[in-house]
């Protein structure tokens, strides 16, 4: 399942040039067929989460992966970018459901000091593979161009639809006491906590995000990356966060948990100054790009695998309304920073590192309100 979520945003991205040649397309215009996949992952998630807490995550994850199976279909059985979308958008919808839910799985069978160990190896895995997949996508569309990329996401979907059947248990869940989906999220945000919580994942998702969607058409059209060497650039920022959360689940409890988070803040802050460096005079250099994006990655590593399990117990019984909440919002974000971004977009990395900036500085702050709920949020573990 991992596999497939963590390639199932990266696999296709290197062939964004090719797309935009064979459909004749301008920037924001590529850029859409992530968004837009963004956008159906976002709605799905609302509905999921809810199904999920009312009728169990087995059953759901198969009704997403069908979808996914026949969005992939879509993809291959046009060459009108219309219907194109039309399949990234069911793929976004599919993929919702796996991507969350395999984390709540987790988090329904384990203690809290488990699950943050447990999803840190989950998160370890799931951004290897997304860390490969820029690269295995490059070479995929160099030798099979891009159609190559969605048949090797319809056989992954395929695989992983088999797999679930057999492998992921039916676990059975008290019965929800909301009578509809408004109400269930409704009462989530009465909790502030919750939602300062919510505002600080959404805010420190989006720079990766920008930097996904732009990098293709930034590195390979105006900064002369090869394909053959575009997927490293991109993957090995997904590799960085990979390996960081293998290693800080094996010493997570370790440490002060704040004494961590304020650490990783400083982290940020030190990535804020990189990439303000880079974007104001050495934006036309890939390697220094990549290189200022990697302290940003280092910081993530900490507080999504320490404050996302805390974050899930504060209202363990709707896990998955809370997920939903926090990845729809990190994906409107993303989007919306994605096509501002595609919008400012004029071939240097000036406008874009200007939108990465903003989104940084705005984590930073949040993260200093979250400090000072330390003691709340903690008092749940």
């Amino acid at each position: 399942m991992d596999l497939l979520c963590g390639m199932e945003f990266d696999l296709f991205v290197p062939s964004f040039p090719e797309l935009q040649d064979h459909f004749q397309l301008s920037p924001s215009w590529v850029t859409l067929s992530l968004s837009i996949n963004f956008i159906a992952f976002c709605i799905s998630l609302f509905i999921v989460g809810e199904m999920a807490d009312r009728f169990g995550r087995k059953s759901i994850i198969l009704l997403g992966l069908f979808l996914f199976i026949i969005g992939s279909i879509f993809c291959l059985a046009t060459h009108s970018y219309y219907i194109f979308l039309s399949g990234r958008f069911l793929q976004g919808l599919g993929i919702a459901a796996p991507s969350i839910l395999s984390f709540l799985i987790i988090s329904d069978l384990y203690e809290v000091k488990k699950q943050q160990f447990l999803m840190a190896m989950l998160n370890g895995s799931l951004n290897t593979a997304a860390a490969f997949a820029p690269v295995i996508g490059s070479y995929i569309t160099k030798y099979f161009h891009w159609e190559g990329d969605f048949i090797t996401l319809l056989i992954l979907g395929c695989v992983t639809f088999l797999m679930t059947i057999i492998f992921i248990p039916s676990i059975k869940l008290a019965p929800s006491k909301n009578s509809s989906l408004l109400h269930g999220y409704t009462t989530i945000f009465k909790s502030k906590t919750l939602v300062l919580l919510m505002i600080y994942f959404m805010l420190m998702f989006v720079p990766y995000w920008i930097f996904v969607g732009i990098s293709p058409l930034l590195y390979m059209k105006d900064l002369g990356v090869s394909l053959n060497h575009f997927g490293y650039y991109q993957g090995s920022l997904a590799l960085t966060f990979a390996l960081g959360c293998l290693l800080f689940g094996m010493i997570i409890h370790r440490y002060d948990q704040k004494k961590l988070l304020s650490f990783a803040n400083k982290i940020f802050i030190f990535s804020f100054i990189t990439i303000m460096v880079v974007t104001f005079w050495y934006g036309s250099n890939p390697l220094l790009i990549t290189l200022a994006f990697i302290p940003f990655v280092i910081g993530q590593i900490i507080p999504s695998n320490i404050l996302y399990p805390l974050y899930l117990n504060l209202m363990p019984e709707a896990k998955g309304r809370l997920t939903a909440l926090i990845q729809g919002g990190r994906l409107i974000f993303a989007s919306i920073g994605l096509q501002i971004a595609g919008y400012f977009y004029t071939g240097s990395f000036h406008n874009v590192g200007m939108i990465v900036g903003t989104f940084v500085a705005a984590g930073i702050i949040t993260m200093l309100f979250v400090l000072k709920q330390w003691s709340h949020i903690k008092s749940m573990d």
